[in-house]
């Protein structure tokens, strides 16, 4: 089976802080790899180099390769833009655009990225609205405000917008870190049927979540503070959670730190 993401070496810095160090793994297409880790180590930022969101930080760069079916995401020519359309992403707070209807919202990328007839967008928005399990809760509201849903109706809506535009990569950082129990659960839920579809990488602080969800699951670290974030190990989820092959990481996931 041919990789879908393949890193090798990568180091991101903001300005001259390295933030990460080193880092190389490969994930697997139609997959969830989960991040884990403490604060501060770096899950997120490297979770943005994947789709070049960190270079829109002020000081943000990286070095390095990232890989998607192997094309190079940083190599001469490649517009990020592009990029982010292939390998999109779901924030840790819900960001529907306030403004706009839910219709819209899920409509906002397909219009972006080209002329789409009415009824082809209805089709899609129906699909995408389908595919992240909101379907049912909204079709007779398409035109309200996509700022009047619930926070986790509001999560799989920003779901529905990013998986609109078929990227071949969905990122996933904490979405359900601002969301009730059944709220994540239902995020939850729809991860797994997702993974039929796209490859998922997810970054958690719930190690129970990580557990759930993912196939594989890497865990980050800082070997002291102020030192760059570091892969450690990557592994099946299983593995990793029942018999690591590294101690910090057996410390890490028992509680003895972080």
């Amino acid at each position: 089976m041919a990789k879908r993401i393949d890193v090798s070496g990568l180091t991101a810095y903001y300005g001259s802080h390295k933030a990460i160090e080193d880092i190389s793994m490969t994930v697997e297409p139609r997959s969830v790899t989960a991040f884990i880790g403490p604060s501060g180590c770096g899950k997120s930022t490297f979770l943005r180099t994947l789709n070049r969101m960190h270079e829109v930080t002020p000081g943000g760069r990286v070095e390095g390769k990232v890989l998607l079916d192997d094309e190079d995401l940083y190599g001469a020519g490649i517009d990020p833009v592009s990029v982010r359309r292939e390998v999109g992403m779901v924030f840790q707070r819900p960001n529907p655009f306030p403004t706009m209807s839910i219709f819209d919202n899920v409509a906002a990328g397909l219009r972006l990225n080209g002329k789409y007839r009415k009824s082809e967008l209805n089709d899609v928005v129906e699909k995408s609205l389908k595919g992240a399990n909101l379907w049912n809760e909204v079709k007779d509201r398409l035109n309200k405000p996509g700022s009047g849903l619930s926070g986790g109706q509001q999560q799989r809506l920003c779901i529905a917008r990013a998986i609109a535009v078929e990227p071949k990569v969905l990122l996933m950082d904490e979405p359900c870190s601002a969301l009730d129990p059944i709220s994540t659960l239902a995020i939850e839920d729809l991860i797994g049927e997702l993974k039929e579809r796209f490859t998922i990488v997810i970054v958690t602080h719930n190690m129970q979540q990580a557990a759930r969800v993912s196939d594989r699951t890497a865990f980050f670290n800082l070997a002291a503070v102020g030192q760059p974030g570091r892969l450690i190990e990557i592994d099946d989820t299983e593995r990793i959670f029942s018999n690591p092959s590294v101690q910090a990481t057996e410390d890490y996931i028992s509680g003895r730190f972080g």
